[in-house]
């Protein structure tokens, strides 16, 4: 079967965390050949070609190869395909809330997938509220979407060495939608004396700007890192406006670190009764979940719901996907 690779060459967020995880496991299967696609670089003109020269040749490519399946990882995928296509969308962001992207990927995007929901044999989505955004928006039928939540496992575990300080985490790439405004509005009318908000995630778009007082830019950091920072936390935060899963949640779960998220979908999928819930577009109620999350110590039951969620398990639902479809 075949892979898209190519997102990794753009980002490094939950997305990537999604294909490298996604791809490790599929290469311990036996019974597959994995044959790795990418057209790489992350200029503006390599997105652009990529768009649309790279997925318009890709499948010939992949029936050239004799692949069964071809599964490209998020939602630029060719619109149409006479190779078996999978395809993931793991949000529909771009079509709820435009204003947040660029206008290439507002534009391109608003015309590009419904060609590809089309297309697509089978649409991977990651939660039960994705699934219910591409039935609205895409006019897909529920029999060709399959629900495959994302999953978590090491570095993210309770065990292991902590990062030094007293702190809130945040885990987000900066951009619009990830709402990061807010939250340092409402870390500082939380009033958590000595603890610093530390802020993990790579430049993004949309000129979002994060600093002031007890206010620390970590960048992009690897996953062993990101495993200590998460279980030295007093608490994590995530607050995005819109999100398909919220990957940052379920692995400060895995860690046992207390979490704040955004009451509602689609995190009560997976968080419910662990989070501290919080309405995003409130910074006192942000303020209070982080209050509430600082006091209430380690999440033992956090990591215990973590460990329903595993990669080996997403890992299989693909590999019987993909066997349906090659069938």
């Amino acid at each position: 079967m075949g892979l898209d690779v190519s997102p990794l060459a753009l980002t490094k967020a939950g997305t990537a965390r999604y294909i490298t995880s996604l791809l490790a496991g599929l290469e311990r299967e036996s019974s597959l050949e994995i044959r790795r696609y990418s057209f790489g670089g992350s200029a503006r003109l390599t997105r652009v070609a990529r768009d649309t020269v790279w997925y318009a040749a890709l499948p010939r490519k992949a029936r050239r190869d004799q692949v069964d399946v071809l599964h490209c990882t998020t939602m630029r995928a060719p619109f149409r395909s006479r190779v078996p296509l999978v395809v993931t969308i793991h949000d529909l962001a771009v079509l709820r809330h435009p204003q947040a992207f660029n206008r290439w990927t507002r534009r391109y995007s608003a015309f590009a997938l419904p060609h590809v929901a089309r297309a697509a044999d089978a649409i991977v989505v990651v939660s039960e509220f994705a699934s219910d955004e591409v039935q609205e928006l895409l006019r897909v039928p529920a029999e060709r979407i399959r629900v495959i939540p994302n999953g978590v496992g090491p570095p993210f575990q309770p065990e292991g060495p902590r990062e030094d300080g007293s702190y809130v985490l945040a885990v987000s790439t900066l951009e619009p939608r990830k709402n990061l405004p807010r939250l340092v509005e409402g870390f500082r009318r939380a009033g958590l004396d000595g603890l610093e908000l530390r802020l993990v995630g790579d430049e993004g778009w949309g000129d979002v700007r994060v600093h002031g007082a007890g206010i620390r830019r970590l960048g992009g950091v690897d996953d062993e890192e990101l495993a200590r920072l998460y279980r030295g936390a007093a608490c994590v935060a995530y607050v995005s406006l819109y999100e398909g899963f919220g990957l940052p949640v379920l692995e400060a779960m895995a860690c046992a670190t207390p979490v704040v998220a955004p009451a509602g979908r689609p995190y009560n999928e997976f968080a419910q009764g662990v989070a501290f819930e919080v309405d995003p577009l409130d910074p006192d109620s942000i303020a209070q979940g982080l209050r509430q999350a600082v006091a209430g110590g380690r999440q033992p039951v956090g990591a215990r719901r973590a460990a329903d969620f595993s990669w080996e398990r997403a890992v299989q639902a693909h590999v019987e996907l993909y066997r349906e479809l090659a069938a």
